[in-house]
């Protein structure tokens, strides 16, 4: 493999300390992000049921909809939950294990919020087109999702050789 091929090397001198400070600054930085998409679509959710055309759904959309309401909800919990971590650890030098709590917290909540979207766009598919055209598109959207979340990352991180 020629040079140009390689990863490059990304070397930093700093202290652990450093480290797990950098890191958790890129971790608010990334839930920032997702907190504000998801509340909407949470605050959204919420209000959806105060809508005239609301009763007319059946069974499978109202079951639906309190899927993703809760959905929704939970992800919202997932990701103020670093913030509660942080307002009650955060001078008892636990860093290293806040960072990897987070670390999985934002992992479980990117899959949530995945799963939310493609559930979306099936709901909102299946109320103003056909069931048919939900199902298709969410298949779609999910195989995007997985593409974009997933597959992409995998190609982009350098491979083990050995």
């Amino acid at each position: 493999m020629s040079e140009e091929q390689q990863a490059p090397r990304y070397e930093r001198e700093e202290s652990r300390a450093e480290t797990l400070d950098r890191n958790w600054n890129e971790m608010l930085q990334e839930i920032r992000v997702l907190q504000t998409g998801s509340q909407i679509l949470a605050a959204f959710l919420v209000v959806l049921p105060f809508q005239a055309r609301f009763p007319e759904l059946d069974a499978f959309q109202t079951a639906l909809y309190l899927g993703l309401l809760l959905l929704a909800l939970v992800i919202v919990a997932l990701l103020l939950t670093p913030v509660s971590l942080h307002r009650q650890l955060f001078r008892q030098r636990l860093k290293d294990r806040m960072v990897h709590t987070v670390g999985v917290l934002v992992q479980v909540a990117l899959l949530l919020l995945g799963l939310l979207l493609v559930a979306v766009a099936v709901f909102v598919l299946d109320v103003v087109v056909s069931r048919g055209a939900a199902l298709a598109a969410g298949a779609g959207l999910a195989v995007l999702l997985v593409a974009l979340q997933i597959l992409l990352p995998r190609g982009l991180a350098p491979r083990r050789e050995g």
